[in-house]
């Protein structure tokens, strides 16, 4: 069978992505303390290369203040060039672009994680979850100097070798909490109206780009973005159609959506059926190509996507499980395409004991196991 996702697709900078198939960025939560890539991260990597058209990793935090969970990698330092490098070479083999995913965490960690230090976000808002720790708001000098740790930490994946950054504007994590009404209570030229909530974001584009730019050869400049929050007040799909015709006239050369289900419609307006996705087709530019995640596996479900129209499929939890999901269906092997998950493949997927608990304690539902596991106590 001949599959659309298996076409190549030319992105605005001129790059040619070999097929439609990407690995979402995901948590791993494997590197050491300070940061630095592992080998066992290296590993993890490699082996799912050679396939997707793109590989994003997990996000990487571009200040220490940014820093989310333990075991994240870090693009925050200079210092980190060696063991990047040393990632983006493992990735880029074959046809696999290799993308840094850049993100700063704010109020979406803890003291413990930050090692006594408080939070920090647009404001001085808790996230609405348990536990949850009040953030010190960034001062206005705070927040340029992270504007310029996003452009640092893209000249850092430039001299490591990557192919491109995504800027994670989703999720709830920083860039989105400037952009967000509940997380953004400031009265400065950072908040306020819409247009306001809006000139973090677009500055962070705007500084990253200009690095590119500069840079010796096409990169990628990606923007993930999570369509609505439930907070009330919180991000509705209004807001984020008017970010995304701002976004339309930036040079970032594709659009990632965050969604739990490809297909889902919305989380606020639960009568509202249609995809999310669809509604931002109506609006985006017609040269700017969409990215759709969200708990997809299967050939058929990847090709329904782009026969709707959109140019990139993420494949995330599928890819820990089948690795070589792309060569199979290439070699016209879907058969032996693997959907579940066994304690006994470990070493060959080179799934982390952090990953796996991460695995284990995040996704029961949504993160199939096979019968002999499920009887276990994960």
């Amino acid at each position: 069978m001949t599959y659309q996702f298996l076409e190549p697709y030319t992105l605005r900078n001129g790059v040619t992505i070999a097929n439609r198939v990407a690995m979402s960025p995901m948590t791993e939560q494997s590197s050491f303390e300070d940061g630095t890539i592992t080998n066992d991260e290296i590993d993890y990597y490699r082996l799912r290369a050679g396939g997707v058209g793109m590989l994003i990793t997990g996000c990487a935090y571009v200040n220490p203040l940014g820093k989310g969970y333990e075991g994240e990698l870090s693009a925050a330092d200079r210092s980190m060039l060696p063991g990047l490098s040393r990632l983006a070479q493992g990735i880029k083999a074959g046809p696999t672009k290799a993308i840094l995913q850049i993100f700063s965490a704010g109020r979406m960690t803890s003291t413990a994680v930050l090692r006594g230090q408080q939070p920090v976000s647009a404001s001085a808002v808790a996230p609405l979850r348990p536990n949850a720790e009040t953030p010190r708001e960034l001062t206005p000098a705070e927040v340029e100097q992270t504007i310029q740790d996003f452009a640092n930490a893209t000249q850092l994946a430039i001299d490591a070798g990557f192919d491109g950054v995504e800027l994670h504007g989703a999720n709830t994590y920083l860039m989105q909490q400037f952009f967000s009404p509940h997380s953004n209570r400031r009265t400065d030229r950072f908040g306020g109206s819409l247009s306001k909530r809006m000139t973090f974001p677009l500055a962070v584009v705007d500084a990253c780009a200009n690095v590119i730019a500069k840079a010796d050869r096409p990169f990628i400049l990606g923007y993930r973005i999570s369509p609505e929050e439930r907070e009330e007040p919180g991000i509705r799909l209004a807001d984020t159609l008017e970010l995304i015709k701002l976004l339309n006239y930036k040079p970032i050369d594709y659009l990632h959506i965050s969604l739990a289900d490809a297909w889902a419609g919305s989380i606020v307006d639960r009568s509202e059926a249609t995809p999310i996705f669809q509604k931002i087709q109506a609006v985006v530019a017609d040269d700017l190509p969409l990215m759709v995640v969200g708990h997809l596996a299967t050939p058929s479900q990847v090709e329904q996507l782009m026969s709707d129209g959109v140019q990139f499929a993420a494949l995330g939890r599928e890819l820990i499980r089948e690795p070589k999901w792309v060569q199979k269906v290439i070699a016209g092997d879907e058969r032996a395409i693997r959907y579940t998950f066994s304690l006994a493949d470990l070493d060959e997927l080179k799934v982390t004991p952090p990953l796996l608990h991460f695995l284990r304690t995040t996704f029961k539902k949504g993160f199939p196991l096979s019968t002999d596991e499920q009887q276990l106590k994960l």
